[in-house]
């Protein structure tokens, strides 16, 4: 039986359990009170209003569609009591008979001198989150949009950055990836609709935000402590995507959004547009789904330094490349769900989720290889000869690469008033396929005694330049300028698949004190994650760069021409591929070390006991969780001419040795988890929790990718997975405060601290560097890249912010301020005879903050955001002053909307307003020398939003 079989047999077998378990029915219990909370208007259904029995001390939170449900409650006359941030509480009397249930419908009306809560711009935006931060059982901050599906920003990463300690770090100018206090992204877990999303690329665990449009998401909650019916594999954070409910509204919706995009570098109008809609068939059905298309033109100009040495104080690189980036993203996100009550104790669900990200990327790169020059000057303008040889290249990439994220979930929720129960089966698919890409085509011109004498002024240390000082007249001359080759990815199909299934129920006890609540689950995720390459390499005599030329650069940070056109060289060898010579070795080396396959097998269960009374809530338990892993690779030798052949003999010839290789890991975890919530007045709201995570290792840190170079002369260079890497884990605790104005607003504190230990790191070693000593399982190396464990880290840090949208004399007046600060000290051993070595935790920044302004009042809508993080360690080396940092970074970004009336609203958006750069560097010399500097310059965005 195959394991796809398999995987699909216990997914059926799961599902059969869990809708049965749905068809459960039990009779009304004896004095039960339900209702539903919605705003004034009857537009929405309020989330996470705290609804109280005042005489009994019960408190319970609506649901996402604004209803609630007190069971087993003892006959009598009774006062409930809701509250909502930003909305005046309302109190309704209310009558329990001896038997069967009361209803009672709440609306909330806004503070002061609103007729109606608010349900639309910055202010239901703020009341929303703060609602549902403030009710929520742990550490946590949530992002959500108003009554006519307005997210805070139209990307979701870059919306999640305005939230207290997270930071966003982007991908030629846009938000991608998200780090929670300080901390790698890959330390986090993201999930879409309860589903836990996997990566689209081949190399990583972790999740780009940006390939989901923010058009067809309801909220994003970031849940900074854990509890027993959670899933254990974070330390950041688990980060919690919702799609719309057909119950979210009260009324039906559909919205349609028309907007054009500029880049100032690109100087091109981009197109974008969506459609959102919500429609209740009946009360106990309803449909809702999203579409939205982005396609972006924008470009980036970038300057990239390596191979750095320092010699009788001279500090210089090897490498100088200037890059040219002109880039198409298009994106297209898909929803659909369906919301069913079947009764008055459930209610099923089944969503989809379909989003396809398009990246047509044209690089053309001039890249000058001084390692064997002689070099001269200063450290601030240096002079390289060609005495010996300077290699001089001018380059194109034509690449297309399309990722897909799709999911569909099926569940629901029962609840029988003393029992309970949540259910859901799900499959989710990421792909990153690329095929047929001209990744580069390489024109190349040696010069060696000509003559050449390279000026590189390094005054600024962020943006090089280059000269021509001397030398021959062809310099500038297309025709001197031979092909190299051709790399031609024929495939590049990274796949990663999960099915998974959940099943929990619960059982609540009533007294006189309060609620208990013992609840138990279980839960299967089978996973699968694999790459297959195909790389051809090419080559063809006559064939220069005067037969590939463009119309000119668009690169304005210096003049790197002659260069290649966008496309002239692919169409060229498209065209006349039987021309071209294919290098059969080095094309069948590079398609064997990118190979692997890894399953993921993991089965939990958990057990947690709940404590609520009107003031405190106590929740504990443990989880358990069993991972099985199959690891698939190829150990991959090369061996050139004159070298020596595992058999001890010497290679005739360049020789290539593939062998497959599999390895199988299982492994546990017990994570026990304390949660406690204290409500010490109406407005004061403190927290603690301790709880122990993991996160496992990449399926391709730990893919057994074994693959060494051997020279002639026999040196070995190699780049190893590591199937020995253990998962990272963590303990965690978490303290704070949470202060909620009278009105809609708040200030919150909160403290942190995590011991970490295997956290991951990956880095370059030398034959005589520990923990390896020039062996890796066996495999003799001179020079190799390897994931390994660190030893252990500390991380401890604080959070503060406050938000408040004023009334009075200040009405309309939104700010919201933050500001986290994390001090992050591992250790690693990276060389026997040092010992271990202080570090900070890779992309862990010490201090970041965002700061808005706003201005939200009848039609007008105005809102100014600045977004701060610091510097950050991104790459390790043996050598400290050659660690790769990346520089603090500050980016100004406005949004303005103006509502003509309740269908027409116009909207503009400034992103990047001071055209915040991109710049790595080392500190060799005692000085920043640039490993990375890159600048997109700002974008404008604005259209209309109609709502009926």
């Amino acid at each position: 039986m195959s394991h796809t079989t398999r995987k699909s047999l216990h997914l059926a077998a799961s599902f059969t359990a869990l809708a049965a378990a749905a068809t459960l029915a039990s009779p009304a219990l004896a004095g039960e009170v339900v209702g539903s909370v919605t705003d004034a208007s009857q537009t929405v259904a309020l989330r996470s209003a705290e609804v109280t029995i005042v005489e009994l001390g019960r408190t319970v939170a609506s649901d996402r569609d604004g209803t609630f449900r007190f069971a087993d409650v003892p006959a009598g006359s009774y006062t409930l009591q809701v509250r909502y941030v930003g909305a005046d509480p309302v109190s309704q009397a209310i009558e329990v008979p001896a038997t069967g249930a009361v209803t009672a419908n709440l609306r909330l009306s806004g503070m002061g001198s609103n007729s109606e809560i608010l349900v639309i711009g910055q202010a239901a935006n703020l009341a929303s989150a703060l609602s549902r931060k403030r009710e929520n059982d742990v550490v946590s901050d949530v992002l959500s949009r108003d009554a006519i599906g307005q997210f805070p920003d139209q990307n979701v990463a870059e919306s999640l950055r305005r939230l207290p300690g997270i930071n966003v770090l982007n991908d030629q100018g846009e938000g991608r990836f998200v780090s929670v206090r300080g901390l790698d992204p890959s330390l986090n877990a993201t999930s879409l609709n309860g589903v836990r999303m996997p990566s689209p690329e081949n190399d990583i665990r972790a999740v780009a935000l940006d390939v989901i449009s923010s058009d067809i998401i309801e909220s994003i909650e970031v849940k900074k402590s854990l509890t027993p019916d959670m899933d254990a594999d974070t330390i950041g954070a688990s980060v919690e995507i919702e799609t719309t409910s057909a119950f979210d509204r009260k009324k039906d919706l559909l919205t349609v959004k028309l907007e054009g995009s500029y880049n100032e570098l690109a100087d091109e109008l981009s197109p974008k547009g969506s459609v959102d809609f919500s429609y209740r068939a009946s009360d106990n059905f309803g449909v809702t789904g999203g579409l939205s298309y982005y396609k972006r033109t924008f470009e980036t100009d970038n300057i990239e330094a390596d191979d750095w040495e320092e010699d009788d104080g001279l500090v210089y690189a090897e490498e100088f490349q200037f890059r040219d980036y002109d880039v198409e993203r298009e994106r297209i996100s898909a929803t659909l769900g369906f919301d069913f009550r079947a009764g008055d104790s459930t209610s099923l669900y089944l969503r989809g989720i379909y989003s396809q990200f398009d990246d047509q990327e044209y690089r053309r790169r001039l890249t000058f290889d001084l390692g064997d020059a002689s070099v001269s000057g200063t450290s601030d303008a240096l002079v390289f000869e060609d005495d010996e040889e300077i290699t001089v290249e001018r380059d194109v990439k034509d690449r297309f690469e399309s990722q897909k994220i799709r999911s569909i979930v099926a569940g629901g929720e029962s609840d029988w008033g003393d029992w309970f129960a949540d259910y859901s089966a799900s499959w989710a698919k990421s792909s990153e396929r690329e095929d047929g890409s001209v990744d580069p085509a390489e024109f190349r011109r040696k010069f060696e005694g000509e003559g050449l004498q390279i000026g590189i002024d390094l005054s600024d240390t962020r943006i090089p330049g280059y000269s021509v000082i001397a030398g021959p007249a062809d310099f500038a001359d297309p025709k001197s300028y031979e092909l190299k080759d051709i790399e031609y990815v024929a495939l590049s199909d990274s796949q990663d698949e999960e099915y998974s299934a959940k099943f929990d129920i619960g059982r609540r006890f009533v007294s006189g004190m309060g609620e208990f609540t013992v609840q138990a689950g279980a839960k299967g995720r089978w996973r699968e994650k694999s790459y297959n390459g195909d790389v051809e390499f090419y080559e063809l005599e006559g064939y220069n760069l005067a037969d590939a030329l463009g119309d000119g650069q668009t690169y304005r940070l210096g003049d790197i021409g002659p260069l290649p056109g966008f496309t002239e060289a692919s169409d060229y060898f498209l065209a006349n591929r039987d021309l071209f010579a294919l290098q059969e070795l080095d094309s069948a080396f590079d398609s064997a070390v990118s190979d692997y396959s890894v399953d993921e097998d993991i089965l939990a269960g958990y057990l947690l006991g709940r404590w609520d009374s009107s003031t405190l809530t106590v929740i504990g338990g443990v989880r358990y969780e069993n991972t099985s892993n199959v690891l698939r690779g190829n150990d991959v030798l090369l061996v050139e001419e004159g070298g020596t052949l595992p058999d001890g003999t010497e290679a005739a010839d360049d020789t290539l040795l593939v062998d497959q290789v599999s390895i199988e890991k299982d492994y546990d975890h017990w994570l026990p988890s304390l949660n406690l919530r204290y409500e010490a007045s109406p407005n004061l709201v403190l927290r603690a929790a301790g709880y122990r995570s993991i996160v496992r290792p990449g399926p391709y840190q730990q893919a057994p990718r074994f693959a060494v170079e051997e020279a002639d002369d026999g040196e070995r260079e190699g780049e190893f997975g590591n199937p020995e890497l253990r998962p990272a884990e963590a303990w965690n605790l978490d303290a704070a405060a949470e202060y909620y104005f009278d009105g809609n607003g708040a200030i919150y504190a909160s403290l942190f601290y995590k011991h970490i230990e295997d956290f991951f790191v990956e880095t370059v070693f030398e034959a005589d560097d520990g923990p390896y000593n020039g062996s890796f399982r066996g495999i003799d190396f001179d020079e190799a890249t390897i994931w390994f464990n660190g030893d252990k880290a500390d991380v401890a840090g604080v959070e503060i912010g406050a938000s408040k949208a004023f009334t009075g004399a200040l009405d309309g007046i939104v700010i919201g301020a933050n500001y986290t600060f994390t001090d992050s000290d591992g250790t690693v051993t990276l060389e026997a005879a040092e010992g271990p070595r202080s570090i900070t935790l890779p992309t862990t920044s010490r201090h970041t903050g965002n700061l808005s302004l706003g201005y939200d009042k009848g039609p007008i809508d105005v809102r100014l955001s600045g977004t701060y993080r610091d510097k950050y360690l991104d790459e390790l080396s043996p050598e400290p002053e050659l660690d790769r940092y990346v520089d603090d970074h500050f980016q100004l970004d406005l949004s303005a909307k103006y509502r003509f009336n309740d269908k027409i609203q116009l909207f503009y958006e400034w992103v990047n307003i001071n055209n915040a750069k991109y710049f790595a560097y080392n500190n060799l010399g005692d000085r920043r020398n640039i490993f990375q500097y890159e600048e997109n310059n700002w974008t404008m965005k604005a259209g209309v939003r109609m709502t009926f």
